[in-house]
């Protein structure tokens, strides 16, 4: 896929191909990734305009006319339920001068109307009026931008391509996954957004391996045990997967993670085993809310989802969680984090917040000051990466997608 031999690269090949070529396999990414603002800009081309993103759970927008509007780099995006139900997603700019149409966070509208010059849009994005334009002028032909929108299992895709990338292996994978744990009907109990001083690769680069779960997070270390080798957890991995199928449930995996030359869209579905005795992802390893989808009691287990570069969500049998990776500049990217509990679950009578949120906060706050660290160091000149551990596995493989995702135009 890579051709780590340089010596045959023109003199006038593009910078930033010429750091591809040179990548060393086996090792991290060099200095420029992490800093280069041309780096940065191929980056929102070629992965983010891309690849498919996770932008949230559709409980956001429960009711006829609500409305979020999302950002992600310099692109404003806002999700909007229509009066059928749909979800739509389209850009928050005029088609006349540019304005934002959407100058609030989140509400309830039926139309959008322009503060530059009253274009008004309706919120499935159809240019409804604009005022004093001439007979022959086409409203049709002037709505806002559309992305393209998928909602599966309750969470609401976007894509900025304009032909997308086939999406059928994902949704498959994702009804065998967040379908056994109720996530269609779930909804959100919790947001959050941390804010981190480090290029967007820092902060996945960290999220995808657990080598450093064992010094960096002891409070997650004590009930998961992913925090160890592969090869050292594979009986309590094996009692995990006997008490769900004792359960009656039948929970899908599966490795589909791989560039878009295919035009395909990259999902890798797996799961492991909490320690023994413990239930869910909390303080103390006990339930913090009902149980979910199918199942009647707890199986022991996580289920974790890497989808498409940017979305993360992990399962639990009674909550889950959406780990989303937003670039803002060269330098700086956020977390968001977002809770789910069942759909009919009430705070203060099923689950107590604190309860709930209290490992992946800590846990988070934990991963941006590593990151944060990290971001500082990676700036010395002379630093050099070192070879990716064993543990570092899906590190290693993020790498060398996301290598071949900016090499290709």
């Amino acid at each position: 896929m890579l051709r780590p031999d340089n010596t045959n690269i023109p003199l006038e090949a593009d910078p930033i191909d010429r750091l591809i070529a040179a990548h060393r396999p086996g090792y991290g990414l060099t200095r420029p990734f992490y800093h280069d603002e041309a780096i940065y800009r191929r980056d929102m081309e070629r992965v983010f305009r891309r690849h498919w993103h996770c932008i949230a759970h559709e409980s956001v927008i429960p009711n006829v006319n609500d409305f979020e509007v999302f950002r992600m780099d310099t692109e404003q995006v806002i999700v909007a339920r229509a009066p059928d139900g749909s979800v739509h997603a389209m850009l928050n700019v005029c088609r006349h001068r540019g304005a934002e149409v959407c100058t609030k966070q989140k509400g309830n509208a039926r139309v959008f109307v322009c503060p530059y010059h009253a274009w008004t849009y309706g919120n499935d994005g159809s240019l409804r009026a604009a005022r004093l334009m001439p007979k022959d002028f086409q409203r049709e032909d002037h709505g806002l931008k559309k992305l393209h929108v998928r909602v599966v299992e309750g969470l609401i895709f976007i894509s900025f391509a304009d032909q997308p990338l086939d999406f059928s292996e994902v949704e498959h994978l994702l009804h065998a996954t967040c379908g056994q744990y109720g996530w269609g009907s779930a909804k959100i109990a919790h947001r959050e957004t941390y804010p981190v001083a480090a290029n967007w690769k820092l902060a996945v680069e960290n999220y995808v391996e657990c080598y450093h779960c064992g010094p960096a997070h002891p409070e997650y270390s004590q009930t998961h045990a992913l925090e160890q080798p592969l090869h050292m957890i594979e009986a309590l991995n094996a009692a995990m997967e006997e008490r769900t199928c004792d359960l009656g449930i039948e929970i899908g995996s599966g490795n589909h993670w791989q560039t878009s030359r295919e035009g395909r869209e990259a999902i890798h579905a797996f799961r492991y085993a909490l320690y023994e005795g413990v239930e869910s992802g909390s303080e103390d390893g006990k339930a913090v809310a009902p149980l979910m989808g199918r199942f009647s009691d707890f199986d022991g287990g996580v289920t974790s989802i890497h989808l498409g570069g940017t979305t993360f969500l992990v399962c639990y049998p009674d909550h889950g969680m959406i780990y989303r990776f937003i670039p803002k500049t060269a330098e700086s990217c956020e977390m968001e984090l977002i809770w789910l509990v069942d759909g009919k679950a009430e705070e203060g009578r099923d689950y107590d917040l604190e309860k709930l949120t209290w490992l992946w906060k800590v846990t988070t706050v934990e991963d941006k000051a590593i990151i944060e660290h990290t971001a500082r160091g990676v700036k010395s000149h002379y630093f050099v990466p070192g070879p990716i551990a064993p543990m570092e596995h899906n590190e290693l493989r993020y790498i060398d997608w996301y290598l071949d995702e900016i090499g290709r135009p």
